[in-house]
């Protein structure tokens, strides 16, 4: 019997109203056999990063959010994007972590998705991270689009085209045929 993963989920946003981290919440529920957890980045919000704040100190929810990702054996990072880039919350956390971590993403496997409420699904933002994330130790293994959240999803249901549900389910199955050797 295959042992049970810890799962861990976010959306790379602040938002009270994320559309990433539903997006997420939506993914995790593909992992029931596993231990799964919903990460807010709210609970690890930090001071703007600069080389003078860090010769102070560290902040605590820093050290906190690597010890979450050190505790995943599996991520699952739904990213949001601002302006064609990274929020500017998680892009902050992602530096103050970079500098206590330079691997923090720690070679777990990920399934990286991006969400919005255009027709780009803010893969800009995906497509970044597909490019930075392996300097620091992201193992992307999956990764997925959604376009016009609010056309495609809704709380009930899911992803409710059938053809980018299943795009979306296909997607997460061969992830999880990929990882099956995580412990």
């Amino acid at each position: 019997m295959e042992k049970k993963k810890k799962v861990i989920g976010f959306g790379a946003s602040i938002s009270s109203t994320s559309i990433n981290k539903r997006l997420a919440a939506y993914a995790l529920g593909f992992f029931q056999e596993d231990e799964v957890e919903l990460v807010d980045l709210n609970d690890f919000i930090v001071p703007v990063f600069s080389v003078d704040c860090e010769k102070e100190n560290c902040p605590e929810a820093v050290k906190a959010f690597l010890a979450k990702l050190k505790e995943a054996d599996v991520l699952i990072c739904s990213m949001a994007e601002h302006n064609r880039n990274w929020t500017t919350a998680f892009k902050n956390l992602f530096d103050w972590c970079s500098r206590l971590d330079l691997k923090l993403l720690q070679n777990k496997p990920m399934l990286l998705l991006s969400t919005s409420p255009g027709g780009y699904g803010a893969q800009n933002s995906l497509n970044i991270a597909k490019t930075i994330f392996p300097a620091f130790g992201g193992n992307i293994v999956e990764t997925f689009a959604l376009p016009k959240f609010h056309e495609n999803f809704s709380t009930e249901e899911g992803i409710i085209p059938a053809e980018l549900r299943d795009a979306f389910e296909n997607t997460v199955a061969q992830f999880k045929e990929k990882i099956k050797e995580v412990n």
